[in-house]
């Protein structure tokens, strides 16, 4: 069963997909491809630099992450454009994870751009992790320092709350207790297993 595994920034998607992955998921985790496909040495950073100039680049010759975000969340032209860079890639390396994955096996593919890139019909189950803006503003601010105005920027470059909302099967509900989250992670993994 391929399953497709979503949510805004700081909505508490990787907590979602690790208790996923101790339940028995194999996990395609998108950002985390994402980061691989353009290590040093990748095609997939030589045409990020090809596209966007050296500037993007640390001076150790990685991609430098806040530059290339400040290029892209004020620009969406320019975040196309990386998206046209990356999203081919990631796909080719997610189906080399799921040609592994045994028959009998749930992969859950977590996909933040899952509702903006138009993928929910892919999959036989949307898992959505949910929590109001407010939240995702107070979670970027305390825990990852962002400026107030670079978090809702962020919120503003993916799909509204209702438009993952709509395009969920299952809405994982992240305004509790860490406890309360593995307890719906649970209930919902009961359903996609049939146990």
């Amino acid at each position: 069963m391929h399953v497709g595994l979503t949510g805004g920034v700081a909505s508490g998607k990787s907590t979602v997909s690790a208790i996923l992955a101790d339940l028995g998921a194999v996990i395609i985790d998108a950002d985390l491809l994402a980061r691989e496909v353009v290590e040093p040495g990748t095609e997939g950073l030589a045409e990020i630099v090809a596209a966007f100039g050296p500037d993007v680049l640390t001076a150790e010759g990685t991609l430098d992450r806040p530059a290339m975000g400040a290029i892209v969340f004020a620009d969406e032209a320019r975040r196309r454009e990386l998206e046209a860079i990356i999203h081919p890639k990631v796909g080719a390396r997610s189906l080399e994870i799921m040609a592994g994955a045994g028959d009998d096996a749930i992969v859950v593919h977590d996909i933040p751009l899952l509702v903006e890139t138009g993928q929910p019909g892919n999959f036989e189950a949307v898992l959505v992790v949910d929590v109001p803006e407010e939240v995702q503003v107070a979670r970027m601010v305390d825990n990852r320092q962002m400026s107030e105005a670079d978090a809702r920027a962020r919120i503003a470059a993916q799909a509204t709350r209702e438009q993952r909302l709509a395009a969920a099967t299952h809405v994982i509900d992240n305004t509790g207790t860490l406890e309360e989250l593995r307890a719906r992670v649970e209930a919902v993994w009961r359903e996609l297993t049939g146990a």
